[in-house]
């Protein structure tokens, strides 16, 4: 009789451990994805969108007129600005030396330019919102599965369950194990499930930036602002 209520608990705890390991398997794959997408994330706001923002700040130079664009274009806080991208030659060239320069005068050339970085920022923003956007959805997906996951895994009772059949069973091994108050309820804690932090704690939230043609007279006159600072400058021959 002694066996057969061990091997009935054994049973019942393995019973348990599957059901609570495969959902918890699931909700941490899940979690170990958004954060792998929060990486990824961060990269094309670096790579992509950082390198078009100091393309910008090469081409608007003053401090102010960065501070009139970021007004224009509902950026928000200035990102990846360092004063030395203004002043270095050296990074001006390496920023610009991958760039298409268009028009025959130097005016053009520079209009051109700071019109083509700025689509490809709008475009990279864009797609930057849309990771945004699924990276929200994907963590209210795992809060939702972390709810499901308490509503069909009570982890007290759980517990209190294990303890009991524990002392009916009259067992102590490594799945019986002797529960204790005190174990039981580090065990309790160690199992439980906490969804990751939300992605505007590890993101900065852009806006959407305005098209060409909605801000076209603002930024052309940005732009003329910013080559009467520098006229001798070719993007050809940088």
């Amino acid at each position: 009789m002694e066996d057969f209520a061990q091997t009935l608990a054994f049973e019942v705890k393995k019973d348990i451990a599957e059901r609570y390991f495969g959902f918890r398997k699931i909700i941490e794959k899940d979690s170990d994805d958004y954060q792998k997408d929060i990486i990824s994330s961060a990269l094309l706001l670096e790579t992509k969108i950082g390198f078009d923002l100091l393309r910008i700040y090469a081409l608007l130079q003053e401090d102010a007129l960065i501070e009139q664009f970021y007004k224009l274009t509902n950026l928000g806080d200035v990102l990846f600005f360092d004063s030395y991208v203004t002043t270095s030659r050296t990074i001006r060239k390496r920023l610009f030396e991958d760039q298409e320069v268009r028009g025959f005068f130097r005016k053009s050339q520079f209009s051109n330019m700071f019109f083509d970085v700025y689509e490809s920022l709008r475009d990279h923003v864009h797609d930057y919102r849309n990771r945004i956007a699924m990276l929200a959805e994907d963590h209210n997906v795992i809060e939702e599965e972390i709810k499901l996951f308490y509503q069909k895994n009570d982890i007290s009772g759980i517990m209190l369950f294990l303890r009991n059949l524990d002392g009916d069973s009259g067992t102590s091994g490594t799945m019986s194990g002797g529960i204790d108050g005190n174990s039981a309820i580090s065990m309790e804690q160690k199992m439980r499930l906490q969804p990751p932090q939300p992605v505007e704690k590890f993101l900065p939230i852009l806006k959407e930036i305005p098209s060409q043609s909605a801000i076209k007279s603002e930024l052309k006159s940005l732009i003329n602002q910013a080559y009467k600072q520098q006229p001798e400058l070719n993007l050809k021959e940088l």
